[in-house]
Order: structure tokens, then C-alpha cells, then sequence
């Protein structure tokens, strides 16, 4: 079941992190980010680290795609006509796809890797032990960061909006 789990994920963090590169709307690519960053929380839920998976959405989901929606909203980004690829992007191109390639034939080449369900085992204990520390020492501070974030997420819909009809707010 968590092989199988484990594949549904890993495709559903692909997909959606091809949709963050080739989408034009700025907000699809940013949602498309969301979806592949709870992919990944899944992952490590599937290597039980349950506080990874929960920061993970915490703070890349919840602080850094709604930072990025913020700014998106603020500065009005519509999706425009594409660049025709250059020289420096085919380059750029073939030595991503070349890193890549060599980053596939290592992990096929170590077979201690594949023994991560160990290792995430004996990562499980110290992660709880942040887990009751940001859950009890730094519950207000935690909790005052997402108060910030939710004023700041408030006030980008107010600065965005547009008041075509009231002269007197413009």
C-alpha cells in the first residue's frame, strides 16, 4: 500500500511542479506550487516524519505560495506572449537535463538509499521532540506569525481591489 501511495505522490508532485514551470497565470503556478508542495509533505508522511510534513505545509504552503500570491495580486502580473528559446536556454536546458541524468544513475547506483525507511526511523524521535517544543514553547510565537501573515493577506485584497465606482476612495 505505500509503494503504491508513494508513486501516487511522487506523480502528483511532478505533475504539478511541471505545472509551476510551463503555466502562464502567475496564480494557476502558484496553486499548481501549493499541490506540489503537499505532495511532497505526503512523502515524508510516507517516511513518518509527521513534523517535516506538517512545517512543510506550515510554512512553504501557508507563509511562502501566500507571499506569493500577495505579491502577485500587488503588482497585477498577467500572463503574457513567451520569449522564443535562445542559445543560453537550449544550454541552460542540456545541462539541467545532464544533472539530472547523473543524479538518477546515483541514486540507482547506492543501494543505501533505498534503505531510507531505517534511517527515517531513527530521525522519528528527535523530530518529536521539536514537535512538543513548537506546539508548547513557541505556540505564540507560531501563532503570532500566522495573525501577521492573515493582516497582511487582508490588506492586499483591500490595496488590489479596484473601486471603479466610488471617486472618493481614489
Amino acid at each position: 500500500m505505500s509503494g503504491f501511495m508513494f508513486y501516487i505522490l511522487s506523480a502528483l508532485t511532478l505533475v504539478c511542479a511541471v505545472g509551476v514551470i510551463v503555466n502562464r497565470n502567475a496564480v494557476n503556478a502558484a496553486m499548481c506550487l501549493l499541490l506540489s508542495l503537499v505532495g511532497v509533505a505526503g512523502l515524508f508522511g510516507l517516511l513518518q516524519a509527521y513534523l517535516l510534513a506538517v512545517l512543510l505545509v506550515l510554512v512553504y504552503a501557508g507563509a511562502v505560495v501566500a507571499l506569493f500570491l500577495f505579491i502577485v495580486m500587488l503588482l497585477d502580473v498577467q500572463g503574457g506572449a513567451r520569449k522564443p528559446f535562445g542559445k543560453v536556454t537550449a544550454i541552460a536546458a542540456t545541462a539541467a537535463l545532464a544533472l539530472m541524468v547523473a543524479g538518477a544513475c546515483t541514486i540507482a547506483g547506492r543501494p543505501e538509499i533505498t534503505d531510507a525507511q531505517a534511517a527515517a526511523d531513527a530521525i522519528g524521535a528527535p523530530l518529536k521532540n521539536y514537535a512538543y517544543q513548537l506546539f508548547t514553547t513557541y505556540l505564540l510565537p507560531v501563532q503570532v506569525v500566522g495573525f501577521l501573515l492573515l493582516i497582511a493577506m487582508l490588506g492586499v485584497i483591500v490595496l488590489s481591489k479596484r473601486f471603479d465606482g466610488l471617486e472618493d476612495i481614489k
